[in-house]
């Protein structure tokens, strides 16, 4: 130990010179951990998707990849609710997900977006923007059962008044998942608004620009980038949930497509849900390949608003 290094640990100075390279360390291996869980999670599923039957053989590797996608496609394509898992699949849900992506992005995005931009460019500051903010943070962390559970009275059943209920139709679904992700979308506004200089404003407000024009030639195209991310968060959120889905009646087996907002519908969480709790080994691997679905479409959603953003980024 040099001297410098006895002197600090004499007079209790330690801490300065080796907290912050062990904080750093610690972060570093609770970093590390998390990706590995998450490698052990995703091979299980694979090798569960991979596995079959009891008795079934295993190959080599290419010949695992070439059955794994042998089984998705398969699975993709196939409408059949069946008792045989070898005829079973996922193509209804599948279409009944991208229905609600769909219909929640025109629904909940354009909502958000808006109740973000008024509280924090238009709204004076005082009590009621104070009761306001904070309700939409608590709103921001409750269960998604709670949702589900709204959904069932406001939109399936109306209060009993029958004449305004939508039954369990898709369109009851998509406003239950709207209300479930609007919270993050204003929450992520917000946080995207607070991020652009305050010296952006002062200089087109300084040239004559009214407030309206200040907002959206300036401060909104500056912020679209973590507004792209806070809305990729909650539509993530939204195709993944099944506890409010099946609150407001989304269908375990269904094999019709859905035609229109108001038929209806079921989702790809759901039907998964559904087969992983069939006693049949060979729903497993039906299951585990719907679970590999699921995350190929989070994946393709978070690439195309990646790109989106990025795209952005350079013009602004």
């Amino acid at each position: 130990m040099s001297v410098a290094s006895r002197s600090d640990f004499r007079h209790g100075r330690w801490h300065r010179r080796w907290l912050g390279p062990i904080f750093g360390l610690v972060c570093c291996a609770a970093t590390c951990s998390g990706v590995i869980v998450l490698a052990i999670l995703l091979g299980s599923i694979v090798a569960a998707a991979l596995s079959g039957p009891p008795d079934h053989p295993w190959y080599a590797f290419s010949a695992q990849v070439s059955e794994l996608w042998g089984l998705i496609r398969r699975l993709a394509q196939s409408t059949q609710s069946s008792s045989d898992p070898t005829i079973a699949g996922f193509k209804v849900g599948i279409v009944g997900s991208l229905w609600l992506l769909g219909l929640v992005a025109v629904v909940g995005i354009p909502v958000g977006v808006a109740a973000g931009v008024y509280l924090e460019e238009y709204a004076r500051p005082g009590r009621i923007r104070s009761f306001i903010q904070t309700n939409i943070a608590n709103l921001a962390g409750v269960p998604s059962i709670v949702y589900g559970i709204l959904g069932l009275a406001l939109f399936v059943r109306a209060f009993g008044m029958k004449a305004v209920a939508m039954g369990p139709s898709l369109l009851a679904g998509v406003l239950t998942l709207s209300l479930l992700i609007l919270p993050i979308i204003v929450l992520t506004t917000q946080e995207a608004l607070r991020a652009v200089p305050q010296s952006l404003r002062q200089a087109a407000i300084g040239l004559g620009a009214t407030r309206w024009q200040v907002v959206s030639g300036h401060v909104l195209p500056s912020a679209l980038p973590g507004i792209m991310t806070g809305t990729i968060l909650g539509l993530s959120r939204a195709i993944g949930e099944t506890a409010p889905l099946l609150m407001v009646g989304a269908a375990g087996s269904l094999l019709r497509l859905p035609r229109g907002p108001l038929d209806r519908y079921t989702a790809l969480p759901v039907e998964i849900y559904k087969y992983a709790r069939l006693p049949n080994q060979g729903f497993q691997t039906v299951a585990a390949g719907g679970i590999l679905i699921l995350v190929a479409m989070l994946l393709t959603m978070n690439a195309i608003a990646i790109v989106i953003r990025n795209r952005y980024r350079r013009y602004y």
